[in-house]
């Protein structure tokens, strides 16, 4: 024996020993000593007597030795492949008991190859330098198949490895024989520690090891076999922590019928159990064992413990490592890190009282947080048929719900669960709840996984906020009673509460579009037409519409070839007037035209589903943007005229009709483009809105397929700056021309009268305006006829694109078909009532009837 820093013996010991393979020297001073070889036995050396006495008979060499803190004494022995074990308290010699290994060498988990080195720890973990195996064994507390901690592809590479040690930490100190090295464990797995450079004689070097153990300072001493000298190797640390100490905490409960309950597996079976938070205020290997009446069953987790996914964030689970049935869990936890310490039991709804001790290097902090059933609230519903439905999650339609609003008298922790016998989903939403929007405003959820097809939701709930609870199903159209159960700190309360539902919808949930201001022939007929359905089989609504369409078409042609005939004569062009309304008949027929092109493409798209999306989207694009320009170029053409006639009365006999064509020519080049100015926002925000129903699965008839139905809409998206200025369009188109014809007519009127006033003195002018009133009176009644016609339109473009239409479907499509009638009126309008157009017509007519042959 030799003191620290010491190069002389201070002491030997001398006994009757053949050829010992080791030794194990306890607190006290005693050593036990291998003597197996010849005598086939264990002896303990007495430091206080100086005796030695026979401790353990064996049946051959121990090469190594280890007395555990139940005073329990190993031996390995290589030559029988096997670790034994005896109690010293126990008074028969002859108990000896295998540890582990089978006696015949193997590599299975529950053989060993030559053990040499052992270390069992204070869980009476036993640890084995399997030597001819390359690796190191760990083999717990009534298990006969060993884990590999060392050796194994995930680790480090061993050759042969001799004497294994842990250290407080249980970090693993190892000496790796034939690579002449020793290897040890730490936060970032394992690393060489000593002959990390090769074999050798060097102070760095070790050439075949055997041996290694540790002084009180932490220093490492080797057995440097084939170099004949004992290596020590200094810890460097400067201070540290008294590693041999442990620090134990106690803490006790009980599972009762008022704990919380979950699914452990995930399976039919369901547990209590309780949870328990766990910080450590150093890092470090903690050991937690359960014990008591019951059958422990201990998980711990990182940062929290979901009762509802019970796998998510698992560190480590056991059921029976420790004694008598109890779990025990040896795991690493780090400080500032929250842990959750679950402790169930293994049979299903078992009870009973339980103890749990916390073992490790430094102080545990335990802290309930799983609060007994305190049931609050027990609502009572059903599902039915006369229940809204929803596209729930977006993945599932047609799913019906209830919505119930939670009001809550206390802030704390409250769980909601179901009990039904159908599978029921549980939603809760903050302030609001939007069917169309189901992941808007959502706070929690679960769909019954983990909890018998029913939801709990675990969640903090605060006074003065409005939640929203809402109940569904899993399936579509599925209907049944249910039940709500709440628990928490104080009463709470269950209300019904209606969301809000909005009509101006196009499309399913989920996948819709909101419309905004102004209805459109799409959205007067879209829910009137039937897809898939010839026009005879139409309703009678739509058949009427048809009808209406193809004699507005006709009457609108005649009156564009009627007042063709009478603009086209050289007589009606003699100023700008006939120029403007020859090019007005030209686009009242073009305006008609689009009109009925517009019907039917809306009516055939709408019932034939498997119309071209690309056909369908370009006359989305075009049709009604093209349709507006030519109505607004008859009403700016009209408007036109009047400033004509206005300027012909201010400029009398001044009036110049070259100019006057002049002007009306380049007008007419330019007004086109000018509208269509106004009209480009059109062609950008208008789009195609495309949205499939989900399949129908209650429908067994048909396959999925089959039950899958196809919408295709034409929508405009403005944000709210361009929706005012389109408003901002639509009244200047509407209501430009029809002022400019008013007050256009009043100065010819007033104009003309004052004139006459003048030359004619004898009358007075309130009479000269009698005069002109009565014989200009159609120019103040056409324009207000115009804009009594073109009111419809205006109002259609105004109202909310939510409008019922179907309830009402002939207000909304009369007053569309009216506004498109100024269209058919020109000649009646303008040629009729004028003396001279319509002796222009009679002409350019007769004139037509010569050259007819008869």
């Amino acid at each position: 024996m030799w003191h620290e820093e010491s190069v002389n013996p201070t002491k030997n010991i001398s006994g009757n020993f053949t050829v010992p393979w080791s030794l194990f020297v306890t607190s006290n001073g005693d050593i036990y000593i291998d003597d197996g070889e010849e005598n086939r036995r264990v002896q303990k050396w007495i430091a206080e007597t100086n005796t030695f006495v026979t401790v353990m008979n064996v049946n051959s060499s121990c090469y190594g030795l280890f007395v555990d803190i139940n005073d329990t004494l190993y031996c390995s022995m290589p030559e029988h492949h096997q670790v034994m074990k005896r109690s010293l308290n126990d008074s028969v010699m002859n108990s000896n008991r295998v540890a582990a290994g089978t006696g015949i060498p193997g590599s299975a988990l529950n053989e060993l190859g030559a053990p040499v080195g052992i270390f069992v720890d204070v869980n009476l973990d036993l640890y084995v330098a399997d030597h001819y195996n390359d690796r190191v064994q760990l083999f717990q507390p009534g298990e006969s198949n060993g884990i590999t901690v060392v050796g194994s592809e995930s680790t480090i590479t061993l050759s042969h490895p001799t004497v294994i040690i842990l250290d407080a930490d249980k970090y693993l100190f190892i000496v790796d024989r034939s690579n002449s090295r020793i290897v040890g464990s730490g936060l970032y797995g394992f690393r060489c520690l000593v002959g990390c450079f090769g074999r050798g004689p060097h102070s760095n070097q070790l050439n075949i090891p055997y041996g290694l153990s540790f002084d009180h300072s932490g220093n490492m001493l080797v057995t440097d076999q084939d170099n004949s000298r004992i290596q020590k190797f200094k810890y460097l640390k400067k201070s540290c922590a008294n590693t041999s100490s442990l620090f134990q905490k106690i803490y006790s409960s009980s599972l009762t019928k008022i704990n919380q309950i979950y699914y452990r597996d995930c399976d039919k079976r369901s547990f209590y159990y309780e949870s328990t938070q766990v910080e450590v205020t150093e890092s470090g290997y903690y050991t937690f064992r359960s014990s008591g009446g019951i059958d422990g069953y201990g998980s711990i987790y990182k940062n929290k413990f979901n009762p509802l996914g019970p796998s998510e964030n698992l560190l480590k689970t056991d059921d029976d490592s420790g004694s008598n049935a109890q779990f025990k869990l040896d795991v690493h936890l780090d400080v500032d890190m929250i842990y959750v310490l679950v402790v169930t039991t293994y049979e299903s709804k078992e009870t009973g009282e339980l103890s749990i001790s916390a073992l490790g290097k430094n102080k545990v902090i335990l802290e309930r947080l799983s609060t007994p059933v305190n049931i609050q609230l027990n609502y009572s519903s059903q599902l039915n048929d006369d229940n809204p439905t929803y596209y729930r999650d977006c993945q599932v339609p047609q799913c019906h719900y209830e919505t119930l609003q939670i009001d809550v008298n206390t802030t704390g922790l409250y769980v909601l669960w179901s009990k039904s016998n159908i599978n029921v989903y549980g939603y809760i939403y903050e302030n609001d709840f939007n069917p169309l929007k189901p992941s808007e405003n959502l706070l929690l959820s679960h769909d019954g996984k983990c909890n018998d097809g029913q939801f709990k939701l675990i969640i903090d709930l605060e006074t003065n906020t409005r939640y929203i609870l809402v109940v569904t199903t899993h399936n579509p159209k599925i209907i049944g009673n249910f039940s709500v159960f709440i628990s928490g700190p104080n009463n709470i309360s269950l209300s019904p509460f209606s969301p809000k539902q909005s009509s101006c919808v196009i499309g399913d949930q989920c996948n819709f579009y909101i419309k905004g201001i102004g209805l459109t022939l799409d959205d007067i007929l879209r829910d009137e037409l039937q897809s898939n359905t010839v026009l005879n089989n139409q309703s009678f609504s739509i058949k009427l519409s048809a009808g209406l369409t193809i004699i507005m078409f006709v009457a609108g042609l005649i009156n564009s070839i009627l007042s063709f005939i009478t603009f086209q004569h050289k007589d009606s062009q003699q100023v700008g007037c006939g120029m403007y309304l020859l090019t007005s008949s030209i686009t009242s027929l073009s305006a008609i035209s689009m009109f009925i092109i517009k019907f039917w493409f809306v009516v055939l798209t709408h019932i034939n589903v498997s119309t071209s999306l690309s056909v369908i989207r370009g006359g989305c694009a075009s049709i009604e943007p093209i349709l507006k320009l030519f109505l607004y170029l008859d009403g700016w053409l009209n408007a036109c005229v009047a400033v004509e006639r206005a300027v012909l009365i201010f400029e009398g006999a001044k009036f110049d009709k070259k100019k006057s064509k002049s002007i009306a020519r380049r007008t007419i080049l330019i007004l086109p483009f000018c509208v269509f100015g106004t009209l480009i926002h059109e062609f950008v925000f208008r789009r195609l809105f495309e949205f499939e129903t989900a399949p129908d699965t209650t429908d067994t008839s048909k396959n999925n397929e089959d039950t899958i139905k196809r919408y295709v809409s034409c929508i405009t998206h403005y944000s709210p700056s361009v929706q005012d200025y389109n408003i901002a369009v639509l009244f200047f188109h509407l209501v430009g021309p029809f002022i400019v014809n008013l007050f256009s007519a009043l100065f010819v009127i007033f104009g003309g009268a004052q004139q006459r006033s003048i030359a004619r003195s004898n009358q007075s002018f309130k009479e000269h305006v009698q005069k002109q009133l009565s014989k200009n009176k159609q120019l103040i009644i056409s324009p207000i006829v115009l804009l009594v016609l073109s009111i419809p339109r205006l109002i259609i473009s105004l109202l909310p694109g939510c409008a019922k239409t179907s309830k009402n479907l002939w207000l909304y499509l009369g007053a569309y078909f009216i506004s498109f009638t100024p269209s058919m009126l020109i000649f009646f309008i303008f040629v009729f009532p004028s003396e001279l157009y319509m002796k222009a017509f009679k002409q350019s007519f007769n004139r037509i009837r010569r050259r007819t042959p008869p």
